[in-house]
């Protein structure tokens, strides 16, 4: 993809959050997929519109979003280019109206996450990033950055950031193992990922299942356009190919010796 296409992709995003914004701070009916899973119309209204935009603008691509029914994207793995797309991440906190939400439009080529597009629509931020190219981080005053993860790489000085939400037993273990100076509570994983992008955290660590592949995969390319690089806590890459799409098997971003280092403690925890 040329920097023209990455930047219809922001502008779809962007599009996308103006519409979420549309209904911040409303009186939203909030639905239930699951257990502490919530939907709202802003969900399904920007889903909507991102797809119909991917499908015109890229129609040789498949769609796999969180929005859309599974039918949609039933044979997603037989197309080379792969966008997963999650509308609005973070919707537990637009409801509470926090402001840590945003878009997240991930695309996989082959087996590799190699671009991603993350935007804050309750601050105008966006943050973009192709493998191999870099990445940068555009203010909504329009005025943009390069981008890059930090160098720390001993876990006692790393900060890491974490679901603000989701905290088990398993979670607080690992981060006992793992010692890091600072932990960093925050909603929305394609956020944890562009915090991690930009350099204002060291690393970001998901115990358990991680979400879906539409969680990771923004965070993938953005993290590793900006030097890092992304696994599970097994160390493997993300199997974007694989017909379950739960990332059930955690994920951890950081720059390759941070990371190396933060895996070898999160083996001592499991053996």
């Amino acid at each position: 993809m040329s920097r023209g296409d990455l930047e219809r992709l922001a502008r779809v995003a962007r599009d996308a959050g103006e519409g979420i914004m549309k209904l911040y701070q409303r009186d939203l009916r909030v639905d239930y997929k699951g257990p502490g899973d919530p939907v709202t119309d802003a969900d399904r209204q920007a889903n909507e519109l991102i797809c119909s935009r991917l499908a015109a603008d890229f129609p040789d691509a498949a769609i796999v979003a969180e929005e859309s029914a599974a039918e949609h994207y039933a044979n997603y793995r037989d197309h080379e280019r792969v966008f997963f797309v999650d509308p609005l991440d973070g919707t537990r906190e637009y409801v509470a109206q926090n402001g840590q939400f945003v878009v997240m439009i991930g695309l996989v080529e082959g087996d590799i996450a190699t671009l991603g597009v993350v935007y804050a629509p309750a601050t105008g931020t966006l943050w973009c990033g192709r493998r191999g190219e870099g990445a940068f981080r555009r203010a909504a005053d329009g005025s943009e950055q390069s981008i890059r993860v930090t160098a720390v790489t001993e876990p006692e000085r790393a900060r890491l950031t974490v679901s603000r939400s989701r905290r088990s037993e398993h979670m607080r273990q690992a981060l006992q193992r793992l010692g890091a100076l600072q932990v960093v509570p925050m909603g929305s994983a394609g956020l944890k990922g562009a915090l991690v992008a930009e350099g204002s955290v060291d690393g970001y660590l998901a115990v358990g299942t991680a979400g879906k592949h539409w969680d990771g995969c923004a965070t993938d390319a953005l993290v590793s356009a900006a030097g890092g690089h992304v696994s599970d806590l097994l160390g493997r890459p993300i199997d974007y190919r694989s017909e379950e799409l739960e990332l059930s098997s955690g994920l951890l971003a950081a720059n390759p010796e941070l990371h190396a280092a933060l895996r070898r403690r999160l083996d001592t925890l499991s053996a």
